[in-house]
C-alpha cells in the first residue's frame, strides 16, 4: 500500500453463495472482503497518503442477480471506502466447469457501470435503482432515465430551487453540471434550456423532468429509441 496507487481484491461474485458456484476454492467474507477491510482500516488509522481500493465483480457466471451484484458495490462504497467496482462479463471457454454457461450481454456489463455511477456519484442507494421482479436492471433504457420516466414525470425538479441531491436526480444533469446550476443560480434564475446548454447539460434529456420558473420548458420530441442515448 505504500508502494501502490491502487489495491485491489477481486470479489468476483456478490456474496458467499455465488462465489461457491464460480471459485470454490476461494472464501467470500473470511478471505477476500477481510482483505478489503484490511485496505480501508489502513487508511483510517494510520497517517499517510494511502491508495484507494476496487474490486472486480464476473458478470452472468451464476444465477445472481443485478441487485445481489449492486447491493454488494453499494455496501463496498459505503462501508469499505472502494474507489470503484469493475464488472466483467462472462465469457465460457471450453473444458472448463462452466463451459455450458451463455455468454453474458456487454448490455448488461454497461447497465451495471451506470448504476454503479449512480451508488458512488449520485447519491442514489440500490433499493431505488429501477429493478424488475426478478431483481435485473432494463436492458433498453439506462437506469437514471428509467428511475426518472417512473418518478419525475409527474413530479418535475424545479431547477431554481432544488438541492444538489435532487438535480442529480435529473437526466442530463452530473455532479460538474449540478455545482454550476448551484453556482448559476446565485446571479440570477435559470429560465430556459438555452442557460442550461451553457453550463454543460444535455438540456433535451434534461427537459421532460424539469421546471424553469414553475413551467415545463418546450421541448423537441426525441426522434431515436429510448435508451439508445445513454447519460
Amino acid at each position: 500500500m505504500r508502494l501502490a496507487d491502487r489495491v485491489s481484491v477481486n470479489l468476483e461474485a456478490p456474496n458467499s453463495e455465488r462465489l461457491a458456484q464460480l471459485a470454490p476454492h476461494k472464501v467470500f467474507s473470511e478471505e477476500l472482503l477481510l482483505r478489503l477491510g484490511w485496505v480501508e482500516e489502513i487508511r483510517r488509522q494510520v497517517p499517510g497518503r494511502w491508495p484507494s481500493s476496487c474490486t472486480q465483480f464476473v458478470v452472468g457466471a451464476t444465477d445472481e442477480s443485478d441487485a445481489e451484484l449492486l447491493t454488494t458495490t453499494e455496501s463496498l462504497y459505503r462501508q469499505l471506502g472502494l474507489a470503484r467496482t469493475y464488472f466483467s462479463r462472462f465469457s465460457p471457454v471450453p473444458d472448463t466447469p462452466l463451459e455450458d454457461r451463455p455468454e453474458a450481454s456487454p448490455l448488461r456489463e454497461r447497465r451495471l457501470y451506470q448504476s454503479s455511477f449512480l451508488l458512488r456519484d449520485y447519491g442514489f442507494v440500490a433499493e431505488e435503482l429501477p429493478f424488475d421482479a426478478t431483481g435485473n436492471l432494463p436492458l433498453s433504457s439506462d437506469p437514471k432515465l428509467a428511475w426518472a420516466e417512473r418518478h419525475l414525470l409527474d413530479a418535475p425538479v424545479e431547477l431554481n430551487a432544488a438541492d444538489r441531491r435532487d438535480l442529480l436526480r435529473v437526466p442530463g444533469i452530473g455532479p460538474k453540471n449540478a455545482e454550476k446550476l448551484l453556482r448559476e443560480r446565485r446571479r440570477g434564475r435559470l429560465r430556459s434550456l438555452s442557460d442550461l446548454r451553457q453550463l454543460g447539460v444535455v438540456a433535451e434529456r434534461a427537459a421532460p423532468y424539469i421546471l424553469l420558473d414553475g413551467r415545463r420548458p418546450p421541448r423537441q420530441l426525441t426522434l431515436w429509441p429510448v435508451g439508445q442515448l445513454d447519460a
